[in-house]
């Protein structure tokens, strides 16, 4: 059986109330449940956590499922306080170990010190960008892929840890011109692939 540990980032601040991320995470939570080869966990960090239990979660899961807003090109505040005191909490317990150079040669080997090997993460964005800020000359973000761009910090945290990349997902123009439904229906074909 393979472990699944979900969490929503999303919050609610300002305009913001958290609903997509919501769906989003029911929609995944709905096709884990579907197929009985899953075990699934999850953590809403909007209702609190305690962070020896999330590192027990990272080191239990094969996959962990990242679903987060994008507000000001980075993740919401509460969602990065978690990654703080959770990977934190996880020094030598599951999480890192160090950062993995050695006093002899201080400058090589950064970043090798991870203890999560062998697990992979999904990462799933929303943004009120819409898809051609990132996609057309003269636009926004010049041209560079949200996980290339923006979120190359994200990905490399991970990395840190020794997790490996599954496929993103990104959905945009949330704010003025959602299409839920289109949008469910294109995150169940990606779940599909990506975990069948």
């Amino acid at each position: 059986m393979k472990k699944i540990f979900v969490i929503n980032g999303g919050q609610k601040f300002g305009h913001s109330g958290g609903k997509f991320n919501e769906t989003v995470t029911n929609e995944t939570v709905s096709f884990f449940n579907n197929h009985p080869e899953f075990e699934i966990k999850l953590t809403n960090i909007g209702e609190g956590y305690d962070a020896d239990e999330e590192v027990n979660k990272f080191t239990w899961a094969d996959v962990i499922i990242y679903h987060t807003p994008i507000w000001w090109f980075q993740l919401p505040h509460d969602f990065k306080k978690y990654i703080d005191e959770v990977f934190t909490a996880g020094h030598a317990k599951g999480i890192y170990k160090s950062d993995g150079r050695s006093s002899d040669n201080p400058a090589v080997n950064y970043g090798t010190g991870g203890m999560l090997h062998g697990r992979k993460y999904m990462l799933t964005t929303s943004w009120n960008a819409p898809k051609e800020a990132f996609t057309l000359p003269g636009e926004f973000f010049m041209e560079k892929t949200v996980d290339e761009g923006p979120l190359f910090g994200f990905h490399r945290m991970n990395a840190f840890t020794g997790m490996e990349p599954l496929k993103s997902i990104h959905f945009h123009d949330i704010e003025k011109n959602a299409n839920v439904q289109k949008d469910m229906e294109e995150y169940h074909n990606h779940l599909q692939e990506v975990f069948n």
